[in-house]
């Protein structure tokens, strides 16, 4: 069968979208197949529930191993861009598996605004196995805090993320017993005020993208906390893809924003897990 897509990426983070009901078996062989076949860090099965205000989208992304993430910044910010050229509508609120983001596309139809939930350093819910939240401890030698923000990061403060070799500096975290959903490794430079440069190896793509929605919005949830910037007010961080803004407030959601770029559409070719 062939099986249609169109193609985005925020800031460098592609993902190939897919109208759920185009697909609703094998789909992990799908995105394991296809991710490698478009060069993509993930493939979004998306449905639309236009009698909802805002407009309902379901949304499950499937990673290019072949798992499932509950919740992915750029991703959401993709999700709302396809679901305006398919309504014209510009507010949203995604389904996600880590809950409802409400998510708002500028007047620009580019431009994504939408809300990340609220980044906590509670153990259980990261999961990490700590006494208490794991905040700038000596961790496989790298000094990390541990965040979740929709999904769990291990986010270390460097002098530079330009020369670091990031996988394997990475890895021996990504897989460590303590964290037994395992977890994203993030690492960030401080730049100036309000301002941090990030890298981001990703658990489900295995490898580094070129950008990282919820590591952006773990960066500045522990630069907040650290008093490395200011809570309530933009923070820019910049990935490899580009430049994100996100916003932690004292009480409430975090908020991710960025551009959205349409790349291509086409169709690609699928036979099935067991044909």
């Amino acid at each position: 069968m062939n099986v249609p897509y169109r193609q985005y990426h925020g800031t460098g983070n592609a993902f190939a979208v897919v109208e759920a009901a185009a697909l609703e078996t094998d789909r992990a062989a799908f995105a394991q197949s296809a991710c490698a076949e478009l060069g993509v860090d993930g493939i979004l099965f998306l449905e639309l529930d236009p009698e909802t205000d805002p407009t309902r989208v379901g949304f499950t992304l499937y990673q290019p191993d072949g798992s499932t993430a509950e919740m992915c910044g750029n991703g959401a910010r993709v999700a709302a861009r396809w679901a305006h050229e398919q309504t014209g509508n510009r507010k949203f609120r995604l389904d996600t598996p880590a809950g409802d983001r409400l998510a708002d596309v500028d007047a620009d139809q580019t431009n994504v605004t939408v809300e990340m939930g609220e980044p906590t350093f509670e153990p259980a819910e990261i999961p990490v196995e700590s006494e208490g939240p794991m905040i700038e401890e000596p961790f496989e030698g790298l000094t990390i805090s541990a965040v979740n923000t929709g999904v769990p990061h291990a986010v270390a403060f460097l002098r530079s993320v330009e020369e670091v070799a990031l996988e394997a500096m990475a890895q021996p975290i990504r897989y460590a017993d303590e964290f037994p959903a395992g977890t994203n490794v993030t690492v960030a430079e401080y730049v100036g005020p309000n301002e941090f440069r990030q890298r981001t190896y990703e658990r489900g793509v295995e490898g580094e993208t070129q950008s990282c929605g919820t590591g952006a919005v773990a960066i500045a949830a522990v630069a907040v906390r650290q008093e490395l910037a200011e809570a309530g007010t933009p923070i820019e961080v910049s990935p490899p893809g580009g430049t994100l803004t996100v916003t932690v407030p004292t009480d409430g959601p975090a908020t991710l924003a960025g551009p959205t770029v349409f790349e291509r559409e086409g169709t690609v070719e699928f036979e099935g897990a067991n044909r």
